[in-house]
């Protein structure tokens, strides 16, 4: 059985911010076992599973991406939307834009630590949307 739902999340100020909760107050009635597919339907933004205890690994992923890949590079063409608007991209495709998670007992089988974040590359990205597919 495929059960889909489609998720709105507030607007986020750029950086990486743990969705775990939003994530889980929509998807109710998990089943025993499956996947869990969590895609994000944007190009500036992203999703990933990490540390979520310590509230320094959202600024050091910050940090650590603006140094690698810093706004308004000379040698970005794509500048429409902002200095931020490449940048954005690039990031957006290192770290991809799905999630698959096993289902065990009605839950998802995240590690002790880990969270599910979005990461927002935009100074400005508004709302997004995510697609949560779940199979079992």
């Amino acid at each position: 059985m495929i059960e889909q739902i489609e998720i709105v999340l507030p607007s986020f100020k750029r950086g990486y911010h743990i969705i775990t909760d939003l994530i889980l107050n929509e998807i109710t009635n998990l089943p025993e076992k499956g996947l869990a597919n969590i895609f994000i339907k944007h190009t500036s933004a992203a999703l990933t599973i990490n540390e979520n205890a310590d509230p320094s690994v959202t600024v050091d992923f910050e940090n650590f991406m603006n140094h690698l890949i810093p706004d308004g590079n000379k040698i970005f063409t794509h500048t429409m939307e902002g200095t931020d608007d490449m940048a954005a991209h690039i990031k957006s495709s290192t770290f991809g834009q799905s999630l698959t998670i096993p289902i065990t007992n009605h839950q998802l089988n995240l590690g002790t630590w880990q969270g599910i974040y979005l990461c927002e590359f935009r100074n400005r990205g508004g709302n997004r949307k995510l697609v949560i597919t779940i199979n079992s």
